[in-house]
């Protein structure tokens, strides 16, 4: 799983086996920002939203990929496959009026980028794979719903899209 560089890695470890004890557990140990994750509007700003407090109809829906160069659609979710920064691409995000923003592949968000688009109330979605797959200039289905984490700066996701 990848790892942003300072934070912990994930650790996996078995409790109860099948054989041992008639079933299998393993404890979990990650941070809400490892893989593919959704962040919640508080992790950058302080009067934004924990993760539980986001309805989960906040991450899905209609969506389209595009690339920076683009012009974007209007309320529907944008995804990224190239790196997302810069102060002229942010107010094209925001004029957009998108339900989130996903970013995959190669791509990352800019830091700074990140915190803009949180603090503008757009919920970023990050780590995606396999968005090669997704189609060019038509719309799909896009579901990322995070774990109710009470007081929660973000979540790993499991991340799909329904493609007709």
């Amino acid at each position: 799983m990848e790892v942003y560089p300072g934070d912990p890695e994930a650790h996996i470890k078995k409790i109860h086996t099948l054989d041992k004890e008639g079933w299998r557990l393993r404890y979990l140990q990650f941070s809400t920002h490892i893989g593919t994750h959704a962040d919640a509007l508080a992790h950058m700003d302080k009067k934004g939203k924990t993760i539980d407090k986001i309805p989960i109809n906040k991450f899905l829906g209609k969506t389209i990929l595009v690339k920076t160069g683009d012009t974007f659609p209007k309320k529907v979710g944008l995804a990224f496959r190239d790196d997302i920064l810069g102060l002229n691409l942010f107010k094209k995000i925001v004029d957009a009026k998108p339900l989130f923003v996903v970013a995959g592949g190669k791509c990352d968000f800019e830091l700074e980028m990140e915190r803009k688009l949180l603090q503008a109330g757009i919920l970023t979605m990050a780590g995606l794979v396999n968005m090669d797959k997704l189609p060019k200039n038509k719309p799909f289905m896009f579901y990322g719903v995070p774990l109710k984490i009470k007081d929660g700066d973000g979540s790993p996701i499991r991340a799909f899209a329904v493609i007709d």
